[in-house]
C-alpha cells in the first residue's frame, strides 16, 4: 500500500483508474469555495472527465477553506498534492475506485485572506463556483431578505480587505478587478436551494452595495450567477471507506469519496467570461433550470427529511434501512405522488413516475451505507427551503398536506432528543438550543415548535396545517413513527 501523492499516482495498477493526463500542464480556471465531499463527487469529477478527454486544461480547480474546520483538509490537499480517490459503489456491490486530478491548488483563507483574493483577482480566474451549504447564503428563511446584522459581515464591511466571509472575499475579488479594468467572473452556486443563481445574485448583490452602492450595481449588471441542479448522494466517509479502499486498491488515502453510481448535473449555460465544455462530460446545458431544480429539491431532497426522521425515531440508522421497509417506501411514494408532484411543472426529458421509483432504489443501496444521522443534521436550513414550499402551494390550491405536516411534526419528534427506545439524540444544527427548547415544551404547548415564525412564517395561522401537524405529532407520541407511518400510507 502506497500513499496518494503525484510521485505515486502512475505506480497504482488496475482497477483503480489514475488521470491520463499531465497535471503539470494544467492551470486554474475556477476557484471554488466548500471543499467537500459532494464537490470532489461531482463537479471536480465531471472537470476530470473532461482532462481525461484532452479538453479543459485551463479550466482546473483551485479549493478555498474559509471555515476553521477547513483545516484539516488543508492538510489534507497538502500531503496528496490534491489528489484523492473516487469511489462508486453499485447497488450489486461492487467498487469503482477513480483518481481525481482536476484539483490542483487549495487555498485556507483563515491564514492567508489576501491570498485567496489575488487568486480570484487574477485574470485566469473565470468563474468562482460555490458548495457552501444551504446555510450559507445568509438569508432570511420567510422574508429571503440578505441578513446585514450577521456579526461576520459587520466585520467584512467594516474591513473590506482582511475578509473573514465568502461574502467578503469573493466580493473584494471583484472590487480589484473593477479597479484593474478587468471583467468580471461569473459566480457559480452548485447548493441545494431553488433558484441557487439567483439567491446568489441576490445575497451577494446586496453584500456589494451595502459596502459601496456604486460597486453594487456593477455586480448586479455585469456579474452572471447561473442556475443549476446537482445531484448525487455522497455520504461521509468513515474511517471503514478509507479501510476498505487501502484494502481493495492499495492506496492509502486520509479522505477519499464514496458516493452513488447515479450523477446529474443541470446547468444554465450563462457565463460572463467562458466555461468548459461541460456537455462533452455529460452535464445537460439548458435555458431553465427550474422544472429540474424544483423536481430535485421537493421530490428527492424532501424524500430524504420525509424518511430520516421518522427512520431514526423507529431506531433505523441508514438510509437502506429506512427503503428497504415497505412502509416507509410507500409513504414517500405517497408523499411524492400526492403533494409533491402537483406542485410541479413537467420536465424536458424526464418521466417522472420512472424518477421517483428510481429515487426509491438509489435510497435503498445499502453499499452507500448514507446515514440518517447526515440527512437529519441543519434541518433548519434543509426544512424551510425543501418541504415547506410544498406546504405553502397545497394549501393555496387545496392540495393535500397530511404528509408533509407529518414530516413536520417528525422533525419536532426528533427535536425532543430521544429516539422511541430512549436512546439520546445528537441535535446538529445550527439552532440546535432553541429546537430543543420549544420541543421540550411540547407536553403543555404541542404548537411550541411551529410557532417559531423564524423558520415557519405563517403556517401557525393555518388552521388546515395546524390539524394535521398536531395530529401527527400526537400520533408519534402515542403509537410511534412507524404506525404514523402507515396511517398516512
Amino acid at each position: 500500500m502506497q500513499p496518494l501523492n503525484d510521485e505515486t499516482l502512475h505506480s497504482f495498477e488496475a482497477p483503480l483508474q489514475v488521470p491520463g493526463y499531465d497535471r503539470s500542464a494544467l492551470s486554474a480556471g475556477i476557484v471554488h469555495f466548500g471543499v467537500g465531499g459532494f464537490h470532489r463527487a461531482h463537479q471536480a469529477m465531471y472537470l476530470d472527465r473532461l482532462m481525461n478527454e484532452g479538453l479543459a486544461q485551463d479550466w482546473a480547480i483551485c479549493g478555498v477553506g474559509v471555515l476553521p474546520s477547513d483545516a484539516r483538509m488543508k492538510q489534507v490537499m497538502k500531503d496528496q498534492d490534491c489528489l484523492y480517490t473516487l469511489v462508486i459503489k453499485n447497488p450489486d456491490g461492487s467498487r469503482q475506485g477513480r483518481v481525481i486530478g482536476s484539483i490542483v491548488d487549495y487555498l485556507f483563507a483563515p491564514d492567508d485572506p489576501d491570498a485567496v483574493i489575488e487568486r480570484m483577482a487574477s485574470e485566469q480566474i473565470r468563474i468562482v463556483s460555490l458548495t457552501v451549504t444551504e446555510g450559507g447564503y445568509n438569508f432570511h428563511h420567510v422574508t429571503g431578505e440578505f441578513d446585514a446584522e450577521n456579526p461576520d459581515v459587520v466585520h467584512d464591511l467594516a474591513h473590506p480587505r482582511e475578509p473573514v466571509t465568502t461574502f467578503g472575499l469573493i466580493t473584494e475579488a471583484l472590487a480589484r478587478r473593477r479597479e484593474r479594468g478587468l471583467q468580471p467572473f461569473t459566480i457559480m452556486s452548485c447548493d441545494n436551494i431553488q433558484g441557487n443563481g439567483d439567491v446568489a445574485r441576490k445575497m451577494f448583490t446586496s453584500f456589494a452595495a451595502l459596502r459601496d452602492p456604486e460597486l453594487g450595481q456593477w455586480v448586479a449588471s455585469r456579474v452572471a450567477f447561473p442556475n443549476c441542479m446537482v445531484d448525487r448522494i455522497t455520504p461521509v466517509t468513515t474511517d471503514e471507506d478509507r479501510e476498505s479502499i487501502a484494502e481493495q486498491f492499495g492506496v492509502v488515502d486520509a479522505w477519499p469519496v464514496v458516493c452513488e453510481p447515479f450523477e446529474q448535473w443541470v446547468l444554465e449555460d450563462h457565463f460572463v467570461l467562458g466555461r468548459p465544455p461541460y456537455e462533452s462530460a455529460g452535464v445537460q446545458l439548458v435555458e431553465d433550470v427550474e422544472p429540474y431544480e424544483l423536481m430535485k429539491l421537493r421530490l428527492l431532497n424532501a424524500s430524504h427529511q420525509g424518511q430520516c426522521y421518522f427512520g431514526y425515531l423507529a431506531g433505523y440508522r441508514y438510509a437502506h434501512e429506512v427503503c428497504q421497509d415497505e412502509r416507509y417506501t410507500r409513504f414517500l411514494l405517497a408523499y411524492m405522488d400526492k403533494e409533491a408532484t402537483p406542485t410541479l411543472s413537467p420536465v424536458p426529458g424526464i418521466d417522472l413516475d420512472s424518477y421517483k421509483h428510481q429515487l426509491i432504489e438509489r435510497f435503498a443501496n445499502e453499499y452507500v451505507r448514507d446515514t440518517l444521522a447526515r440527512l437529519c443534521a441543519e434541518s433548519s436550513d434543509r426544512i424551510p427551503k425543501w418541504l415547506l414550499p410544498v406546504v405553502r402551494e397545497n394549501l393555496l390550491s387545496g392540495g393535500e398536506i397530511a404528509r408533509s405536516a407529518a414530516i413536520v411534526a417528525s422533525w419536532a419528534r426528533y427535536a425532543e432528543g430521544r429516539d422511541e427506545a430512549g436512546e439520546p439524540i445528537t441535535i446538529v444544527d445550527r439552532l440546535s438550543e432553541p429546537l430543543r427548547a420549544a420541543a421540550a415544551r411540547h407536553p403543555e404547548d404541542k404548537l411550541a415548535f411551529i410557532a417559531d415564525r423564524e423558520l415557519f412564517g405563517d403556517l401557525i395561522d393555518e388552521p388546515r396545517f395546524v390539524e394535521a401537524y398536531v395530529s401527527a405529532l400526537d400520533s408519534l407520541h402515542e403509537r410511534g413513527a412507524t404506525a404514523t407511518v402507515e396511517a398516512l400510507i
